[in-house]
């Protein structure tokens, strides 16, 4: 499976690309800064230069895929107007491509209790655009699963999670998110849900099979 992953430099992408091509995956990641080229090949990913705020149709970039995966995100030292511009917006700019090229395979990574107003205006944005985001992929006809991670740690994970429709607060290495990304592009059960995900007692598959 051909899998475009828009945010390829990003932490969790950096982590998930090694472990997709493990499954059997080729793996593009879409990157603004192509100094950020050799990190992508290093991790075994081809690297795509592709400004998501720029960009107004992505399908060029994305063509030849099965599957794509929404990781980017305009990350902690941004102001609000790039919480819409990346996180709502080029999510929907994916979703768009996808529908056009027929790419049904849609994975969101999102974040716990998004629609919950909460924080500083900057945080409440993010919140607002991720929220937006995730509706828009439940109603677009694609197979889409939505990953919600808790706080996000940077040690190396365990992979024992806890995964459910709702879960209390909570974190999570992005080591393990990114594991259960790749488990979840592997896991047809996952289409059409949405689960909350956070560090618990569970391994990846025994977790994601009590979502049936």
């Amino acid at each position: 499976m051909k899998v475009v992953i828009a945010g390829g430099h990003g932490q969790i992408a950096l982590h998930l690309h090694p472990l997709l091509i493990q499954r059997g995956h080729t793996v593009a990641g879409l990157i603004r800064n192509p100094d950020h080229a050799g990190d992508l090949r290093a991790a075994g990913a081809e690297p795509v230069l592709c400004d998501l705020e720029a960009e107004d149709d992505l399908g060029r970039f994305i063509a030849g895929a099965d599957a794509v995966i929404f990781a980017a995100g305009a990350g902690p030292g941004s102001g609000a107007p790039r919480k819409w511009t990346v996180d709502r917006d080029g999510a929907l700019k994916l979703m768009r491509a996808a529908q056009a090229g027929s790419v049904r395979r849609y994975i969101m990574i999102s974040a716990m209790k998004v629609e919950e107003p909460r924080g500083n205006e900057v945080f409440r944005a993010y919140l607002q655009a991720k929220a937006e985001a995730d509706a828009a992929l439940r109603t677009s006809g694609l197979d889409w699963t939505i990953v919600r991670p808790g706080g996000l740690r940077n040690e190396p994970g365990n992979g024992k999670v806890a995964i459910a429709a709702s879960l209390p607060d909570g974190s999570i290495p992005r080591t393990d998110v990114a594991a259960v990304v790749a488990a979840v592009l592997d896991t047809p059960v996952t289409i059409g849900r949405q689960f909350d995900l956070t560090s618990g007692d569970s391994g990846i598959d025994e977790a994601l099979s009590r979502l049936i």
